[in-house]
């Protein structure tokens, strides 16, 4: 396994803020410059599968392979020979503000060449797709601070 990117944001919206953006599938691409649409086959829910197409690319089967509410939210996209993984951890920091962090990970015979196709574009857009969800999630009636931080690895 391989690690395409990392990134963190610390918010003042409340953790089921950023579920909610992540439950409604068919927004993403409001925040999410890479998305060109997402639907989802059901409920937001362990196990729940989809289709999301990313811009420039092909269409792509997915499945909610985690989901703690308010905790983890982890998909999976399922590429030739290979499963790009995006999981996201949410939890408070000691002075009260939401902290989400993402790890994107390739895994698979392919991996490799994967990450030639997809690593840069990845790493390049993770951190201001974060930010644009704080703003989605602050948007909803967070809370009196308006902002985040966005820490890029």
């Amino acid at each position: 396994m391989m690690t395409l990117a990392e990134a963190q944001i610390t918010s003042p919206a409340e953790p089921a803020a950023f579920f909610a953006r992540w439950a409604d599938m068919a927004t993403w691409p409001e925040w999410n410059t890479d998305t060109e649409w997402v639907r989802l086959d059901g409920p937001f829910t362990l196990g729940a599968t989809g289709q999301l197409k990313p811009r420039g690319g092909p269409k792509v089967a997915f499945e909610v392979t985690g989901l703690v509410p308010e905790r983890e939210f982890t998909d999976v996209s399922k590429l030739l020979c290979a499963r790009l993984t995006f999981r996201h951890l949410v939890d408070r920091t000691p002075d009260g503000a939401t902290r989400v962090a993402v790890t994107i990970t390739l895994s698979g015979p392919l991996a490799r060449l994967w990450n030639l196709a997809l690593g840069k574009g990845i790493k390049a857009s993770v951190g201001e797709d974060l930010a644009r969800l704080a703003a989605a999630a602050e948007a909803k009636g967070a809370g009196p601070r308006a902002g985040g931080e966005v820490a890029a690895a």
